[in-house]
């Protein structure tokens, strides 16, 4: 009961509250309240769309790199042959660094390879390399990797973990090669949770505002931050609740991609249980 309560407290009532103020319509001259659908509409055009395409974009490409980076981490630290204290150490900073974002990340990364970063400054001087700028895209990429790196390793060193030495065994007395084992055996019960965590990786990125919002403000079009601004009365009379109706369609969004995570894991579980 405590559980089920903080749910709908926390989680069913908001989203209530925005499926119903999503739909909820004010003119501009009289002010009257009117049920319509022009919001919904609206986020599907103009500057809306261009963020909802902005996040959707830096998620998929920051969840990508970052399932990559992290598996290859993870299985360095499971196959090392330091054994234990090395995963111990890996583990414990990574859900340190998976836990560090926000504001303090970025300004973390401001003071390093920023405008007049320390890096920044050896990179440009001696060395005489530039052309890269931080507050953009592919900074803000960098920057999102930092924290989705270490998630991943989290996320996947259990199912490395849970491949049993007796299926290579077998693989290698029936003439397998190393990639035929990864081909039939190991890479098709490594998948689904591979994917899954994939999937979570583009979840927290899609979903991450703070650390946007301090390094790129607004040059860069991302949903959240144009929920910020509708939200905080950046809009035009009339049109208070586009909020309401793009925090919805993020809502719906990762609903859908939380429900595919989910099937993919039950489909894993028979596998790594």
């Amino acid at each position: 009961m405590p559980f089920l309560l903080y749910v709908a407290v926390f989680l069913l009532l908001p989203v209530g509250v925005l499926a119903v103020e999503a739909f909820r319509a004010v003119d501009p001259v009289t002010f009257e309240e009117s049920w319509s659908t022009a919001n919904l509409g609206a986020i599907a055009e103009g500057a809306y769309a261009r963020s909802y395409a902005g996040s959707l974009r830096l998620s998929a490409i920051t969840a990508v790199l970052g399932a990559v980076l992290g598996l290859a981490l993870a299985f360095a630290v499971v196959t090392s042959r330091r054994g234990r204290l090395l995963r111990r150490l890996v583990l414990t900073a990574s859900g340190v660094l998976a836990n560090f974002g926000g504001i303090p990340l970025a300004f973390a990364f401001i003071a390093t390879i920023g405008t007049q970063g320390v890096v920044t400054a050896v990179l440009t001087g001696p060395l005489g390399l530039d052309g890269f700028s931080l507050y953009s895209m592919t900074g803000l990429a960098l920057v999102y990797l930092y924290f989705l790196v270490p998630l991943m390793v989290l996320t996947i060193v259990p199912a490395i973990e849970a491949l049993r030495p007796q299926w290579r065994e077998a693989a290698e007395v029936l003439g397998a090669s190393r990639w035929q084992y990864w081909r039939h055996v190991g890479g098709p019960v490594l998948a689904p949770p591979v994917l899954g965590a994939t999937v979570l990786l583009f979840a927290s990125a899609f979903a991450a505002y703070a650390t946007a919002r301090a390094l790129v403000g607004s040059s860069v079009p991302l949903v959240t931050l144009q929920i910020a601004d509708s939200l905080s009365s950046n809009v035009i009379v009339g049109a208070e609740n586009l909020g309401k109706a793009l925090a919805l369609g993020m809502v719906v969004l990762v609903g859908l991609v939380m429900v595919f995570y989910t099937w993919v894991q039950r489909r894993a579980s028979r596998w790594l249980a």
